[in-house]
């Protein structure tokens, strides 16, 4: 091979090298950087939950009612079970069933807030029977954290209506019901009652995901480093060398 290929061939790989090192320490230092944003943000909800709770007056009188998310509730006012919805394909504790959403008509406020009130299995021979749930009647006391709205899952047409659904979209669930739903929810807590189980797992934002992703880029950085320095400079040090000995 003629010098001139050496070198060209040389310096090819040395650019390929430098690209593909730049981009994985690059992807490196962005997972990294998302990383520390969700760390920021489970802060922020540790922070909200650290807060004494909110009551009615208190929470109709929030400006941006989403930025009080996670925030710590403790609402009176009266349950309107003739809008109770059953989300179904809902998981629990490792178990598929409804999630029960009952609007609360909140006292002395005019507002009413959609309640993620719990989980409850469903009937696998009969999927069209609702299960037995007790909605009490008269004023009440809701205790949980302010949550955005339930998770969107996908849905066949038509399986927006009734009281089995797959999704409850806020906006249009107010101007189905009438009520002047709040735009966020309220995720209920406490021990099992009314036959539901309220079991929710904490909020997940996946920092370890994003830590093992920038530990693999800077891994592969690392390799792409290495082996440059072995092929590229070692290994032809080491050859000059051994030709400079038998001359």
């Amino acid at each position: 091979m003629t010098d001139v290929l050496r070198s060209r061939r040389f310096w090819l790989v040395t650019l390929a090298a430098v690209l593909v090192a730049a981009l994985t320490f690059s992807l490196g230092q962005w997972q990294l950087r998302r990383a520390a944003q969700k760390e920021g943000i489970q802060t922020a909800i540790d922070a909200k939950n650290m807060l004494p709770a909110l009551d009615g007056r208190a929470l109709s009188a929030t400006k941006n009612i989403a930025d009080e998310v996670y925030r710590k509730v403790a609402l009176q006012g009266v349950w309107q079970s003739a809008h109770t919805v059953y989300l179904d394909n809902r998981p629990m504790s490792g178990k598929t069933g409804f999630w029960v959403m009952t609007p609360l008509a909140l006292q002395d406020t005019g507002q009413v807030i959609l309640v993620q009130r719990g989980w409850v299995a469903r009937n696998f021979s009969d999927r069209t029977r609702l299960p037995e749930v007790t909605t009490p009647t008269g004023r009440v006391t809701v205790e949980g954290r302010i949550a955005p709205p339930p998770s969107k899952l996908y849905e066949f047409k038509g399986a927006d209506t009734g009281s089995i659904r797959q999704n409850l979209d806020l906006a249009a669930f107010s101007l189905e019901t009438g009520l002047p739903l709040l735009e966020v929810s309220l995720l209920q807590t406490g021990a099992p009652s009314e036959g539901l189980t309220r079991e929710w797992t904490a909020p997940n934002l996946g920092v370890d995901k994003h830590y093992g992703y920038a530990f693999q880029w800077f891994g592969l950085f690392a390799l792409v480093v290495g082996l440059y320095v072995w092929f590229q400079i070692i290994l032809p040090f080491r050859a000059a060398l051994h030709n400079q000995d038998r001359d």
